[in-house]
């Protein structure tokens, strides 16, 4: 099978087509801009075009007829490859079916990682723990890793663990064998117009799930009337910072003890490397991390300051559809830091129609608001993070957007 991956450097869609690769199929694809996720998928032999005009997707085609175009739901209908692709009548799909199909075709049991936060770094400690314990085991994780590739079909596997993502109610394309649902916290308002309409989609996955392990405390409800759910109470004393990171590391335990899997799977989870984006040391005293929820600040900020008494948070709030149902939550996540660098929001998948929110908009009910700085990303804020950095202080640098690449520029051009 011949597939072509539009937007093949995005974190959903980059590792579905390593997965492609190893599992045999034919695998190429384009993106806007090179990134972290093209250069892994060069340097294992995955054709990547920078641009997306169409010319790449006729050219391939021509050649060996594409099977499937498979592409981000970031890709507006009227995308020049989309519009070619229905023009040459090749069958399109957004990841998940692709992914599906896969699965279902190697026979693989599904363990899913779903929830609005921790997703990523619980499915990164599954796959770790997994690999350490020596249990073969094929995935999806949606970031790179330095433990190995973001995605990888093992023929050996009998599971394959899934970063299972409820954007655009992608985790309901699945039926898993096991569950693992970390929270649950009203997100991506542009998917789900209301609250309840979020919560319904997480109940509805549960029932899709064969087995099921959730937090009591984050809408346990929702799965009270499941057969065979698991309901947790306390997290397992694991030798992990932060609060977050101990209760992620007691579902990955926990899910080994329901499969029967056996093994030391917490010593194992204590040498656990992390994973890129989650809270992931740049360089001295600088770390960057991909959250953009007050939930995710409190408890990055909790996590840092187990590492330091003086911590500095540049944040970069993502989307501002997203910011006009989060601006009056922001309140005292901030307390944990000594100051705060407030950038203008990350414009992504916008409504036209919603007016801009600026930073002081955004911070007017933060009641540490004294320690509040507007900033851009530019030289003085550079020079602001030096500072901080010169003098002891631990600077986190926290967003979904282009912050990440600014602050990896930066170290590279004025170390």
């Amino acid at each position: 099978m011949n597939i072509y991956f539009s937007g093949i450097g995005g974190v959903g869609i980059g590792p579905l087509a390593e997965i492609a690769s190893d599992a045999g199929y034919q695998v190429q694809g384009s993106d806007v801009a090179e990134g972290l996720m093209t250069q892994q998928l060069e340097e294992r032999g995955i054709t990547v075009k920078i641009g997306q005009d169409g010319s790449f997707l006729q050219a391939v085609h021509n050649e060996t007829p594409i099977d499937w175009f498979v592409y981000t739901a970031a890709l507006p209908s009227d995308h020049p490859e989309l519009t070619l692709a229905h023009q040459l009548g090749i069958k399109t799909a957004k990841r998940d079916e692709l992914l599906a199909h896969i699965i279902a075709e190697k026979n693989l049991k599904l363990i899913a990682v779903a929830g609005t936060h921790g997703k990523t770094t619980t499915t990164g400690m599954l796959v770790w723990t997994l690999r350490q314990l020596g249990v073969p085991v094929s995935y999806v994780i949606g970031t790179t890793v330095s433990f190995g590739p973001s995605g990888k079909f093992d023929p050996a596997s009998e599971y394959f663990v899934y970063e299972c993502d409820e954007f655009d109610r992608n985790f309901l394309h699945f039926q898993p064998y096991l569950s693992l649902i970390t929270s649950i916290d009203y997100d991506h308002p542009d998917t789900y117009p209301t609250e309840q309409s979020y919560f319904d989609a997480f109940k509805q996955f549960g029932e899709q799930s064969q087995q099921l392990i959730a937090w009591q405390s984050e809408r346990g409800d929702l799965f009270a009337q499941h057969p065979d759910a698991w309901l947790l109470n306390t997290a397992l004393n694991v030798k992990l910072p932060g609060a977050h990171n101990r209760a992620n590391a007691t579902l990955v335990l926990k899910s080994l003890e329901k499969l029967g899997i056996v093994g030391d799977g917490g010593i194992a989870l204590e040498h656990f490397p992390g994973t890129d984006r989650r809270f992931e040391k740049l360089a001295d005293n600088l770390y960057s991390d991909y959250g953009h929820h007050p939930a995710e600040i409190v408890a990055t900020l909790q996590m840092a300051r187990e590492l330091s008494d003086h911590v500095v948070l540049v944040y970069q709030p993502h989307q501002n559809v997203r910011q006009h149902e989060l601006k009056d939550q922001y309140t005292d996540q901030f307390e944990l830091a000594e100051e705060v660098y407030w950038l203008p929001t990350y414009l992504s998948r916008e409504d036209a129609n919603l007016p801009i929110l600026t930073p002081e908009e955004l911070t007017q009910n933060i009641t540490n608001h004294g320690s509040v700085h507007v900033a851009d990303l530019n030289d003085e804020l550079w020079n602001s993070i030096q500072k901080a950095r010169d003098a002891g202080k631990l600077v986190l640098c926290m967003g979904a957007g282009s912050i990440d690449v600014w602050i990896r520029e930066k170290l590279t051009t004025r170390r």
